[in-house]
């Protein structure tokens, strides 16, 4: 350069400085410095994508591309001393200012403008602008040395840079020679060259670093129960071989090895078969906590280095690629090698974790899995130092041919999460075969949970999500799927002491780990099932021996003097012993079932399945008891009498509500139905029913769950009881208008045939001249005012209020019909006189059952106003009466209760049952007509199906039943077998 031509100088700047325009003086002139953004802006330049660090160029040349951490800025030069070679001074990281050793001198001719300085001779011009004007291209620099010159270079700055000393690099010069290599076709010998400096490198590092910081005992030595895979302990044992440090190693730690134990291997496709009985001992029982507080401060060492390591060789490659960078974009994307970063992490890759010198993997393995089983343990370790080696692990991929280089697998998914999951699968089979034998259910169950929460919470910190579905799938496997019949059977603290116990929390912490596993739904419904069909055999047997059994071991936990309390309680409140007996089973059955919906509620969040079981349980036992239907009705009959103790209309309306939840899983409800209405009518004509509100209010609930139909005949005794207290209103009111007086007071209850349970044959009964004048007058106002209709009387279902005078004084007392026709034959005998039991029968003839317990209930009871002889508890037919004129009683009013007879005899009970099946034959027939008179034509198997469906409301129809029926209506020519096929009905109309 001529000392008086002008030149430019290129000023780099940080970022920062440029953020508004600046002016800047050299000498006399003036240039306006613009504010630039991002300097990855590119312009264009005789050398293509070459930057121009620290050099003097002629002004016309355009400013070059420069990386993003430098701002370029051009000041015009003017006259610098005669060929004054400028030195240089570092500003900032890499680039330099070319400043003249003496002052600037000012040029003459300085123009006053940055278009003064363009228009002067010389200036930055467009080409062509000045004739006469030749423009030279500049001389390319960095040619003027080798090639192998070039590289000893760049292989000298590598150096640097891996030894933290860049502070006197030049970035531009060394960018020049990666370009220059490549531009000559020298790209191989620098590759070739990067990665062996790379290697060398980290071969350094790892003998420097990694190697002291391996723990003692050898390669093969790691802490009891770590199971690692046979492929790296092959590895271990090749690499062992090979290097004599890793053989002297192992030789001075063969006495520690005995003692400490040696890795356990596994093959990958089973990983527990061969293990699980090896990783009983954990890591901190290997030692003792001393040991375990040594090995975790050798793995600290360890993973620290290899940190370190791993750090140092990240910020070494990002630095060499930045001088590269020309050499990524031109000569790695030609010839389809990896960049400089990836060349750098599968060096590290294959020097350092897969390094075939030294057995860096099996202890960085090893330490690792030792870490996280030793924190399984309890102890504390350093959660940042595994997750920056997992990291790591994660960062470093292999390539899978075929695959995008983004969707590579890591060495991480590759090798260290196969081996943790081994190891874990290892553990925990051991440690749920430890709880197990432990024999506590609930305790075992919360193990499990916390374990859950442990590992989700372990993946969250350091390890890979991607590792957090098989593992949980491998704790739900090893502590779950294989000892669910296990925890459901654990004696004494299975799900059958947890039911028995009420132990909620424990109930519903099974129901969330068993529903975490596919056969965990299945096998607690199972138990579920089994608990309530084992309990309601009990409840059933009770009741079927009439005793209050005592509990057995797996009875619900309550003592027996509590449960005897209990049933003689109940005892007293009903009125006979069969009521007794039926309030007992259905009080324990809805005990029984409160219990197991408070289950379902608070422990299995009402899941739809296990309520599914629950009820198929509860239906399954209850029908199991032939005599459901009847002491349902029975509970019901006792609840809606008068005079319960200690209840009000609204907790019976709340007990009847619950019954209701018994008679759903009634199969034979028409049974049921026949019950309810004897019993209904008793109460009714008894007038003991509490209420008519609390009557319909029963029928309504009935009506919900079995139809309109099924109520019909109920509401019709209702119905008939109301109507006939309207028709005693106006029967008084004639014999008032009449002038012929009543012998005695009636009421009279006129009920239609059709609705109640009586037999159309009344009962014979002689009754005294003055009861039967009564009779005449009432039939002959019912005659006034309905024609065609016949009274039947029925005196055994009648109740009358009579005044007798003994010695002391007169009491007024209310007894059945049949009593006052008994007590009516005393009115004419003398004091003293007996009558024989045949004369008061061949007098009354009353049927020898019901004078029986009518003669019972005046001598025997606890108002004894006949005298019986012989003295018994019991009525024979040789025994003689007397009226006791002599009887005393604090009370002026009182009842003689009716001797009640059983509720069934086992000959009533069959003649019940076979007036059931008569019933369900016409049932069956009507609606098999209905079907086909419907369809007209019909197969087989869909007649069956649809008569099943249209009679199970009110019971469950025997298939054999349905084809006998089927089979009288073709006889009786209500249907035809189709000529073509003979599994085909027609109906016949």
């Amino acid at each position: 350069m001529s000392a008086g031509s002008p030149s430019a100088v290129a000023l780099f700047l940080p970022l920062g400085w440029a953020a508004s325009p600046l002016r800047v003086g050299v000498g006399q002139a003036h240039v306006i410095l613009a504010s630039c953004g991002p300097l990855n802006n590119t312009f264009s330049t005789p050398y293509p994508h070459t930057p121009c660090i620290g050099q003097a160029r002629p002004t016309h040349l355009p400013t070059l591309l420069l990386p993003s951490s430098f701002l370029c800025l051009e000041l015009p030069r003017h006259r610098i001393g005669p060929r004054t070679a400028p030195h240089r001074v570092s500003t900032g990281r890499s680039s330099t200012h070319r400043l003249p050793k003496r002052p600037l001198q000012p040029h003459r001719a300085v123009p006053r403008s940055i278009a003064d300085a363009m228009n002067a001779p010389g200036s930055m011009r467009r080409p062509g602008g000045t004739r006469g004007t030749k423009l030279k291209p500049p001389k390319k620099p960095g040619l003027d040395i080798s090639f192998e010159d070039m590289w000893l270079r760049l292989a000298h700055a590598i150096s640097q840079i891996q030894n933290h000393n860049i502070s006197k690099l030049s970035y531009e010069e060394h960018y020049r020679y990666a370009y220059n290599l490549v531009l000559h076709h020298q790209g191989d010998m620098l590759y070739r060259g990067v990665k062996k400096q790379i290697q060398a490198h980290l071969d350094r590092l790892c003998r420097e670093k990694i190697i002291p910081a391996f723990p003692p005992g050898g390669a093969a030595s790691v802490s009891a129960g770590i199971i690692l895979p046979e492929s790296l302990l092959r590895q271990s044992h090749a690499t062992s071989a090979s290097s004599p440090q890793s053989r002297a190693d192992s030789d001075s730690a063969a006495p520690s090895t005995s003692a400490k134990g040696k890795a356990k291997a596994v093959e990958n496709d089973d990983p527990t078969s061969s293990a699980a009985a090896l990783a009983t001992m954990s890591a901190t029982q290997a030692g003792d906590r001393a040991d375990a507080v040594a090995r975790v401060q050798a793995g600290e060492r360890l993973m620290t280095a290899i940190r370190d390591t791993w750090l140092d060789h990240r910020s070494c490659t990002s630095k060499i690629s930045e001088v590269l960078k020309y050499f990524d974009r031109a000569y790695v994307e030609l010839h389809k090698v990896p960049s400089i970063n990836r060349l750098g992490l599968e060096i590290f890759r294959d020097s350092v974790i897969r390094s075939a010198k030294y057995p860096i993997q099996i202890y960085l393995y090893s330490t690792l899995l030792t870490h996280i089983q030793i924190e399984r343990e309890g102890s504390a370790v350093s959660r940042s130092l595994v997750k920056s080696n997992v990291d790591m692990l994660a960062d470093l991929t292999q390539h899978k041919p075929g695959a995008p280089p983004d969707e590579d697998p890591s060495v991480y998914s590759i090798d260290f999460e196969p081996a943790f999951l081994q190891t874990s699968a290892a553990f925990y089979s051991a440690e749920a075969d430890r709880w197990l034998d432990a024999g506590d259910a609930p305790k075992y169950l919360a193990h499990v949970a916390r374990r859950l929460n442990e590992e989700a919470d372990r993946v969250s910190v350091y390890l890979k999500p991607e590792t957090a579905k098989p593992l949980q799938q491998l704790l739900e496997t090893h502590f779950l799927a294989r000892h669910l019949a296990t925890i459901i059977d654990m004696p004494g603290s299975g799900l059958v002491s947890m039911l028995d116990q009420h132990r909620t929390d424990d109930l519903c912490r099974m129901y969330t780990l068993f529903h975490r596993v596919a056969d965990g739904p299945h096998k607690l419904r199972l138990g579920l099932k089994s608990y309530i069909a084992a309990k309601g055999k009990l409840i059933n047997d009770a009741v079927a021996s009439q005793t209050a059994a005592a509990p057995s071991t797996d009875a619900p936990v309550e003592s027996s003097t509590a449960k005897l309390a209990k049933s003689k309680e109940r005892e007293s409140d009903a009125s006979t012993p069969q009521a007794a007996t039926a309030i007992r089973w259905v009080e324990e059955v809805l005990e029984f079932k409160y219990k197991f919906d408070a289950v379902l509620e608070g422990a299995f969040a009402n899941d739809t399945g296990c309520e599914t079981a629950i009820n198929e349980a509860f239906e399954s036992f209850i029908n199991t008891n032939k005599r459901a239907p009847e002491f349902i009705s029975l509970f019901i009959d006792e609840n809606l009498k008068k005079g319960l103790k200690g209840k009000s209309e609204a907790e019976v309306d709340e007990v009847l509500r619950k019954t209701i939840c018994v008679f759903r899983f009634l199969h034979e409800k028409d049974t049921f139905e026949r019950y309810y209405k004897q019993h209904l009518a008793k109460r009714l004509l008894q007038g003991r029913s509490v209420s008519d509100d609390a009557e319909r209010g029963m029928m309504a609930k009935l009506k919900v769950e079995s139809g309109h139909g099924y109520v019909v005949k109920l509401q019709g005794m209702l119905n008939d009881m109301k109507t006939s207290e309207e028709l005693m209103e106006e029967f008084g009111r004639v014999v008032k208008r009449s002038d012929r007086g009543m012998p005695m007071g009636l009421g009279v209850s006129v009920l239609t045939s059709t609705n109640w349970p009586i037999s159309a044959q009344a009962p014979s009964c002689v009754m005294p001249e003055e009861m039967m004048e009564t009779r005449r007058r009432f039939e002959e106002f019912y005659a006034s005012r309905h024609n065609g209709r016949v009274l039947t009387w029925h005196a055994n279902l009648g109740s009358a209020d009579v005044k007798v005078a003994f010695r002391a004084r007169s009491h007024e007392i209310n007894v059945s019909t049949f009593a006052l026709v008994v007590l009516l034959l005393f009115g004419d005998v003398e004091e003293g006189v007996a009558l024989s039991y045949g004369d008061i029968s061949k007098r009354t003839m009353i049927s020898d059952s019901d004078l029986e317990r009518t003669l019972q209930s005046l001598s025997c009871g606890k108002y004894r106003i006949l005298l019986k002889n012989p003295k018994s508890r019991d009525v024979n037919n040789t025994d003689t009466f007397t009226f006791n004129s002599s009887f005393t009683c604090p009370l002026a009013r009182f009842k003689i209760q009716q001797i009640a007879a059983r509720v069934e005899t086992p000959q009533q009970r069959q003649a019940t049952s076979a007036r059931i099946d008569e019933e369900r034959t016409v049932l069956i027939e009507a609606s098999i007509v209905r079907i086909m008179k419907n369809r007209k034509q019909s197969t087989h198997n869909d007649l069956i199906q649809q008569t099943v469906a249209q009679l199970s409301s009110r019971f469950h129809p025997q298939i054999p039943h349905i084809k006998r029926r089927i089979e009288s209506l073709i006889d009786r020519e209500y249907l035809e077998r189709s000529p073509t096929d003979r599994n085909t009905y027609i109906y016949l109309a």
